[in-house]
């Protein structure tokens, strides 16, 4: 069972690393130097750890749970998830070739990146205002 502390470190790192990409990308002399590649990448693997924990160990019960709201929060998150690796996947198809960030427009990278940021963001407010709360109340119920 994955516990909600090991969640929210990974969304302190997640928010640490777009926090820090988001000044770098900013300055076109950073965006293709290795350290930042570092960072970014890191910060792709994160995000998909961080939903590929979720999709594996949070929304089997929510999702066969007898309550039809918490069965629709449940598919939302999880198709929130699918989208999330849809729209990650496109961007690095982009974006990136081999670890490597490759950038011919830098105004259209920061804006499709920043933009990734605040989805990413978006989710992980969500998370802590509808899923989490969702998941103790359910788990306090079947206490």
């Amino acid at each position: 069972m994955v516990t909600f502390e090991e969640l929210n470190l990974q969304n302190h790192r997640i928010m640490e690393l777009s926090n820090v990409l988001e000044r770098l990308i900013d300055d076109r002399g950073m965006c293709d130097n290795e350290v930042t590649a570092e960072l970014f990448f890191r910060y792709l693997e994160e995000v998909k750890a961080h939903l590929d924990l979720e999709d594996k160990h949070l929304y089997k019960d929510l999702l066969t749970h007898s309550d039809i709201q918490v069965n629709n929060t449940a598919k939302l998150f999880l198709s929130g998830s699918a989208e999330i690796k849809r729209i990650f996947n496109r961007y690095v198809r982009k974006w990136c070739n081999k670890q490597k960030i490759h950038i011919r427009d830098h105004k259209k990278f920061v804006d499709d990146t920043n933009h990734m940021f605040q989805m990413v963001q978006a989710r992980i407010q969500d998370e802590f205002e509808h899923l989490y709360p969702l998941l103790r109340k359910v788990n306090a119920k079947a206490a």
